[in-house]
């Protein structure tokens, strides 16, 4: 994958784009010069979605400018070039009528044959990568794997919007029915400050990047503000890039986990039994997928640990996985659990991402 290099923080970030590899003297006649940001203009499309004509995002781009210390015409011109995508703001809207959750069917779009087969090449690929990221970080290789397959497909599918529209809609036309609105809207503005900041670090042209709807980036489906506190350049080669390094997106998943008190050798969640009418499913479930309850207090309101979890030392959450119209699915989630909620606020997400690590886990060679 062509990449363009951003500095920061003493390494270079690596974007799909332009190709300007260090270790190589580039071609002027593929690669022009980049003019200074601040005196390159650049016509903006004056088109109906362009936020050229928008007063308000033109006064943003001033404020963004002088609070970050960026040169003021350079950010007046990537938001004059950003372009409002309403189908971005559909897709962020929760469904008018929210359908059942079920835990069966959202589990089968991840745990499938394709997706397990693809992990196994990605492991395989990468073995030495992901063994060096369970040693340094104490995450194991499978979750790493896991968290990739679920988000992108091992690459395959880091998404197709220009991350400065999608970003640039969610910031200034965020739908205002939405029910965290000013929360989700402050996010987003925030993310696009984000980018901004990254890109403006090496002349790259903002609009040459493309991820998810949401503004997700990568093979691991990083934001702006997760890309710039948690990634690494865990391949050594002086930048980071998780468009077009596995190696490096590798150790980025492994630190963001780090970074969220991942526990070396502590479980994700235990078996749970829970007897109708002699648990007290209100009291275990207020918490939600937050770790709350000792062994003992757990226990004590009915649920039912065997084995190993009688002996866990931390607290544990009571995770309920509906099945539609059938009884929900039910665990005792760990501090681990909870951690791969840092990642996506679901418990669906989260033991998705759990079983498919399983799944290819048991598709791998035992070594000998």
């Amino acid at each position: 994958m062509r990449t363009v290099l951003i500095a920061l923080s003493g390494l270079l970030v690596a974007w799909p784009g332009q190709a300007l590899e260090p270790k190589h003297k580039k071609k002027e006649s593929q690669h022009p010069k980049v003019k200074s940001k601040a005196t390159q203009p650049v016509k903006a499309p004056q088109t109906a979605g362009s936020y050229a004509l928008r007063e308000e995002a033109l006064t943003w781009a001033q404020d963004t400018a002088k609070r970050l210390d960026l040169p003021p015409a350079w950010v007046n011109q990537q938001i004059r070039q950003a372009q409002r995508i309403p189908v971005v703001e559909k897709f962020i809207m929760p469904p008018a009528t929210p359908a059942a959750k079920n835990w069966a069917a959202y589990r089968a779009r991840f745990i499938e044959p394709q997706r397990i087969q693809a992990g196994l090449r990605f492991w395989k690929s990468n073995q030495a990568a992901l063994e060096r990221a369970e040693r340094e970080y104490g995450v194991p290789a499978s979750i790493v794997v896991g968290i990739i397959g679920v988000e992108t497909l091992y690459g395959q599918n880091t998404g197709n919007f220009r991350i400065l529209d999608a970003l640039a809609t969610l910031t200034f036309d965020f739908p205002a029915a939405h029910p965290r609105a000013a929360e989700r809207q402050a996010f987003f503005s925030s993310e696009l400050e984000q980018f901004l900041l990254l890109t403006s670090r090496s002349g790259t042209k903002p609009q040459s990047i493309k991820g998810s709807y949401a503004g997700a980036m990568g093979l691991p489906q990083f934001m702006p503000s997760s890309w710039a506190r948690y990634a690494v350049d865990f391949d050594g080669d002086g930048r980071i890039d998780l468009f077009g390094s596995p190696t490096d997106a590798i150790g980025s998943v492994a630190n963001y986990f780090k970074s969220f008190q991942w526990q070396s050798g502590m479980p994700t969640h235990y078996p749970v039994g829970l007897v109708p009418g002699q648990t007290d499913m209100d009291a275990l479930l207020a918490p939600d997928i937050l770790p709350t309850f000792s062994v003992s207090s757990f226990t004590a309101k009915g649920a039912q640990l065997e084995g190993a979890a009688l002996q866990h030392t931390g607290p544990l959450a009571l995770i309920e996985l509906r099945n539609g119209l059938d009884a929900p699915s039910y665990v005792a989630g760990t501090e681990n659990f909870y951690a791969i909620t840092r990642y996506n606020w679901s418990s669906y997400y989260a033991m998705a991402v759990i079983e498919l690590a399983e799944a290819v886990a048991r598709e791998m060679p035992i070594k000998r």
